[in-house]
């Protein structure tokens, strides 16, 4: 269905102890930074128009015949097809011309996961098949004509790479009538596909790739569910593997017992988290902005005592929200501190006395900003440094209210021309780019030039109950 202008939308609302239940409604530092967003050229706009007529077309009842409703489906699946191709197309264009520059990031996978809220898989696919569709002029054409499935682009692209396509131009292969057999194959035999590129790939390098450094092959990715749980990734050469899997089977051989029903798999994963606990408790490992790397989580106090399961009572020190249990877990062996954002808890305000700000200062701007503050940024608190907004050079304080964590790169971005200010009307901060534009994030947008208010639930925030 599509979008209802007659109705406001509403969060659904907050499970018992979630952060921000019964709590002043704080905003999220970038919750409104997609506030107005500017609307799209006129031809995306006519098309936003015409798919959502499509939308509100009413699928109910028996005037729709089970035939009709496959064709529709076909042609959607068509829709769905030009709308990836056109983005992708659009997405490479933007990359050619350093486009997302503008917005003081690096490049358009960052801008693709902090503007238009998609996954680094699907950024990533996105840009692939755009450098595809440059690359494979003939494979872009099928796909711009719906024919050609985002699936599809993502075989064709692991596998006719941009170092097996140099290698055949190289070679003086006829790369033209190769792109246009790979679009008819994807078109008219898709099962053949995969077949059919990797025998061209075979036919153009036949050697193979030279050999290589075999650690450059390491990869390595930590991928963060909504509820904290933490998917792994990634390959080892054969040295690196040997020594890593020594480890973890020492581990796990040591901590087995009679009556051990796990299995294989549990017991690695097993001894993976205990190889972290082991260094994170002797302190060993190298400082991490400036403090020992170590494991917090963000709790009120009386879901911290709470014996009963409190979903999303807890924020971890990745941003990850979930519930008090794990809090539990946590406090068996470590430190509780209390942190209170008001004037009558810590000392959040040291003046001008100190230049760099302090451990309870930095503790509690986490706990306010939950990670980089620049509108569009997704870092967690420890890739963040502690930025005076009024430069203590220039007189800033180094207080709370004068600090905003920013990740390295959008240190820097601020330091020469970018700049954030907060907005007391909607209780956040707002980043502007060099030239006085403000840097907005979100994908909905209005296709008749008047602003859409874009309400969204206030960011997790914890504040001292008592008081």
């Amino acid at each position: 269905m599509g979008l209802d202008d007659t109705r406001p939308w509403a969060p659904e609302p907050l499970a018992p102890g979630a952060l921000g239940a019964e709590r002043p409604a704080v905003p999220s530092p970038m919750a409104a930074a997609s506030r107005r967003p500017d609307p799209p050229p006129a031809d995306v706009c006519a098309a936003i128009e015409a798919v959502m007529g499509v939308a509100q077309t009413s699928l109910d009842g028996g005037t729709t015949t089970a035939a009709q409703l496959l064709d529709r489906a076909r042609g959607l699946t068509r829709l769905q097809n030009l709308v990836a191709a056109e983005l992708a197309r659009t997405v490479a264009r933007a990359e050619s011309v350093d486009a997302a520059y503008a917005d003081g990031l690096t490049g358009m996978k960052p801008w693709l996961r902090g503007h238009a809220h998609l996954s680094g898989p699907e950024a990533a696919a996105v840009l692939a098949a755009g450098r595809l569709a440059v690359r494979m002029p003939a494979v872009g054409a099928g796909a711009a004509a719906g024919g050609i499935t985002p699936g599809q682009l993502a075989v064709i692209g692991r596998i006719l790479t941009a170092d097996v396509w140099a290698t055949g131009d190289a070679a003086g292969a006829d790369l033209p009538a190769l792109d246009r057999l790979v679009a008819e194959t994807a078109l008219h035999a898709p099962r053949t596909l995969f077949a059919v590129c990797q025998q061209i790939v075979d036919a153009l390098d036949p050697d193979g790739a030279p050999p290589v450094d075999p650690t450059e092959g390491r990869g390595l990715r930590i991928s963060r569910r909504a509820d904290g749980s933490r998917a792994i990734r990634g390959q080892l050469d054969a040295a690196g593997g040997e020594q890593v899997e020594a480890a973890l089977e020492a581990i796990a051989a040591a901590g087995r017992c009679e009556g051990d029903l796990r299995s294989r798999d549990q017991r690695a994963a097993d001894a993976l988290v205990q190889l972290a606990a082991l260094h994170l408790a002797a302190g060993d490992l190298p400082m991490l902005r400036k403090v020992k790397p170590q494991v917090t989580a963000l709790i009120q106090l009386e879901d911290l005592a709470d014996p009963d399961t409190r979903p999303a009572a807890t924020r971890l020190g990745s941003g990850a929200t979930t519930s008090n249990t794990v809090a539990r877990q946590v406090a068996c062996d470590g430190d509780v501190a209390r942190i209170l954002l008001g004037p009558d808890g810590l000392p959040l305000d040291v003046g001008r006395a100190h230049r760099l700000v302090p451990a309870h200062i930095r503790r509690a701007a986490e706990v306010r900003d939950g990670g980089c503050v620049f509108a569009g940024c997704h870092a967690p608190a420890w890739w963040c440094a502690a930025h005076h907004l009024v430069h203590w050079i220039d007189g800033g304080q180094t207080s709370l209210a004068n600090t905003a964590l920013l990740c390295e790169r959008h240190h820097t971005q601020v330091h020469h021309g970018y700049r954030l200010q907060w907005d007391p009307d909607d209780g956040c901060r707002r980043t502007y780019r060099p030239d006085g534009r403000e840097v907005i994030t979100g994908v909905l947008t209005d296709t008749t030039g008047e602003p859409i208010d874009h309400r969204r639930e206030p960011g997790p925030h914890l504040v001292d109950r008592s008081g």
